[in-house]
């Protein structure tokens, strides 16, 4: 690498698990492109500053993962999607030395669905979205934008669904943790949008017998690369996508924002990356 090398990271807290550096270098060095991408632990009481000085600390972009997605919205220019989205996943500086940011989380999250199971949008009508935070919004932006009709989302604090509701609209049905299982029933759609199931976490409790017998179960961890979430629903006979589809279909925004070229999403990556998660 030369002084000059563009280098973008992943922040997060914590962020050492992040296959994301080991993509993207795979990316610079198929496209034959003079730069690095790294990770950052920044925790959230230092994200403020360390964001503030991103190009300080040497960097021309950035991922942001959990817990710092809706911090980066409020600390960066955001664009339509982000501002739709009220999260920011990546982050580049435009041409007048300004911090923008988007939210290629939505195109993650569907191009994982229509990879795994396509299709799915036209005949899962009824979806049920575990979680509120930022990759939660993500996912229930991307089933608005494919038209399903009826969303409900199930948070552990019941505040953050209704308010995940009241910013979409009637089609978001803000639902209590106990009645995750009821709302299930006959679902066509299955999205884990939180860190349960991630490895060193406990699982979701989350009955799937219930779901139609067409039903998707996407899950946006990928640590394991089949959560105890995947394999029951696979168990069941129903279709799933997995985290790691995710999280290389998002990618592909931020690499071209920072290198200027639209990377391709390979098998032959893929397994790479596959080949270095653990399996439980």
């Amino acid at each position: 690498m030369t002084t000059a090398t563009r280098a973008a990271c992943v922040i997060g807290w914590p962020a050492k698990h992040s296959r994301s550096p080991k993509m993207h270098r795979w990316w610079l060095k198929h496209y034959g492109i003079d730069g690095d991408y790294r990770f950052e632990e920044v925790p959230s009481e230092e994200f403020p500053a360390f964001i503030a000085n991103l190009r300080g600390n040497g960097y021309i972009g950035a991922n942001i993962t959990i817990p710092h997605k809706e911090a980066a919205f409020k600390l960066t220019d955001p664009d339509e999607r982000a501002r739709a989205v009220g999260a920011s996943n990546t982050l580049w500086y435009g041409d007048d030395g300004v911090l923008r940011s988007t939210n290629s989380d939505v195109d993650g999250f569907l191009a994982a669905l229509d990879v795994s199971a396509p299709g799915w949008s036209e005949t899962g009508k009824h979806a049920v979205v575990v979680g509120a935070g930022g990759a939660g919004r993500a996912a229930v932006w991307g089933l608005l934008e494919r038209g399903i009709r009826r969303i409900h989302v199930v948070n552990r604090t019941f505040d953050r669904a209704v308010a995940l509701a009241e910013r979409y609209g009637d089609r978001v049905v803000p639902t209590r943790w106990e009645d995750r299982n009821k709302v299930l029933d006959g679902a066509g759609l299955l999205a884990n949008a939180t860190t349960l199931g991630f490895r060193g976490n406990p699982e979701l409790d989350i009955e799937l017998s219930g779901m139609a017998p067409d039903a998707v179960v996407i899950d946006i961890n990928y640590v394991p690369l089949e959560t105890p979430l995947l394999a029951r629903a696979r168990q069941l006979g129903l279709k799933t996508a997995d985290g790691l589809d995710m999280l290389l279909y998002q990618a592909c925004t931020g690499f071209e924002l920072w290198f200027g070229v639209r990377p391709q999403v390979t098998r032959e990556l893929r397994e790479l990356l596959a080949a270095d998660i653990p399996k439980s």
